[in-house]
């Protein structure tokens, strides 16, 4: 297997146990397994006999960036006209119709339109919920298109079963009949799921929130991941309204519905959760239940700041995500780790979230609360998902204490990216596959769906 010493880096951020950043780091791989982790002058053995050498001075490294929550489709409806200014049911609403004439060549766009982005910021390891699936679309059409970009991926099997007619808010046409969505869910899981260390795709399961599916899927969804031992994820408790939905639906807030139909524990990761009370914190920090925190999303839909500080006081397992295209409307992690940090100040004063902290969610810890105890930290025998900062550019050029620079003046981009030690972005471009042919393709589905909507 070909031998890789990166070397002379500014800086090497481990994300170990100790929490280690080493001056002049080096770090080797050999195939897709981290070998040795130390100065250059540590591994100036390994460099003499390495297969490629990559000089990193002036450089910051980092593992790759983790993404836990997105809706990789959504990328060709961003900044849509009637669905900038409204909250999140106005939202949904008026993008249901335009998501309603998808096909699968339009997901396999902007799929990839997605995680192409993703990876020119950084992002080594991506989640997706793709909850609608029309004209003939399938999971299989995002996982397609991540294995062309490269990046590692957790694509979730999501879902709608209940429609405007019965109460719910998608409309009658976007939804599915529960016995296919659960044969469907077992067919992927059964053709894609790998659970072995280093795999580049796990499925979970992902009925999409309590306003789109019924109290019965939701708990045969539960049993059904179990079964398989895959993942459980959907969205909870994103906003005002959500709760109020719940409270006249179900009788009880959302983290009491969640672990009364068996929806809290390790195997589950929420999205948003920016309305949890202290009772819901102690729940989700008791049961090991994570959250994906996507600070500029609910900034965009008005949801409210989630209560991050006292989740991580609590121990509640946290990572960050990006969100939708259509709700963000960006795929920059750096950006995202950046707002996160600046919310909990806004209310919490300068020392509610420090730069280290959230450049931890975004790595090690987004990569734990998915279960991934392989990648998400650069040490020994971990996976070699890593990026590489340029600490020199005129965004971030000055900055005294280059780690806590990355999220007070993140990159415009990375500069190298490698997922199991292969190179997806090289010198700033993807190097997997053409961005214009990316580019093109997304126009193209773009007009068409602007033509019939």
């Amino acid at each position: 297997m070909t031998l890789t010493v990166l070397h002379s880096a500014a800086m090497l951020v481990t994300m170990d146990d100790d929490g280690r950043e080493i001056a002049d780091g080096a770090i080797a791989w050999r195939g897709g397994v981290i070998a040795a982790v130390g100065t250059t002058q540590d591994l100036a053995p390994l460099r003499r006999t390495a297969d490629r050498t990559i000089d990193a001075g002036g450089c910051v490294v980092t593992p790759g960036l983790v993404n836990t929550h997105h809706h990789l489709f959504q990328s060709l409806t961003r900044a849509v006209p009637g669905a900038t200014d409204a909250s999140l049911f106005g939202w949904l609403k008026r993008l249901y119709p335009i998501w309603a004439s998808y096909r699968p060549d339009d997901v396999f766009a902007a799929t990839r339109l997605s995680l192409a982005e993703l990876a020119l910021a950084g992002c080594t390891l991506s989640t997706d919920h793709l909850y609608l699936y029309p004209n003939g679309v399938t999971l299989d059409d995002t996982i397609a298109a991540a294995a062309d970009i490269g990046l590692r991926f957790h694509p979730t099997r999501g879902s709608m079963s209940v429609g405007e007619s019965a109460g719910g808010l998608p409309p009658d046409t976007l939804v599915e009949r529960e016995p296919a969505i659960l044969a469907d869910t077992i067919r992927v899981i059964d053709r894609f799921h790998d659970s072995a260390p280093g795999a580049m795709v796990r499925i979970g399961v992902a009925p999409c929130s309590p306003f789109s599916v019924s109290e019965g899927l939701m708990r045969d969804a539960a049993l059904l991941a179990r079964d398989k031992g895959v993942m459980l994820h959907t969205h909870l408790a994103e906003d005002e309204d959500d709760v109020a939905f719940s409270l006249e639906r179900f009788g009880c807030r959302p983290g009491v519905y969640a672990e009364r139909l068996g929806w809290t524990g390790r195997d589950v990761w929420m999205a948003h959760a920016v309305k949890l009370d202290a009772d819901e914190i102690a729940l989700f920090a008791a049961t090991g239940t994570g959250v994906a925190h996507c600070p500029c999303s609910n900034c965009r839909l008005g949801s409210g700041i989630a209560p991050i500080p006292r989740m991580l006081a609590s121990g509640v397992p946290l990572g960050l995500g990006v969100d939708g295209s259509a709700s963000n409307d960006s795929g920059h992690l750096l950006q995202e780790a950046r707002q996160a940090m600046l919310l909990q100040r806004v209310v919490g004063g300068a020392g509610a979230l420090a730069p280290r902290a959230a450049l931890r969610l975004v790595t090690r810890g987004g990569a734990e609360m998915l279960g991934r105890d392989d990648c998400g930290a650069l040490m020994v025998g971990r996976r070699a998902d890593l990026a590489v900062w340029n600490a020199g550019e005129p965004g971030n050029s000055g900055a005294w204490d280059v780690v806590a620079g990355l999220v007070l003046c993140p990159p415009a981009g990375v500069r190298d990216l490698f997922v199991e030690g292969r190179a997806v972005v090289a010198n700033g471009a993807l190097a997997t596959v053409p961005q214009a042919e990316i580019l093109a393709d997304a126009r193209r589905s773009v007009a068409r769906l602007r033509a019939v909507t």
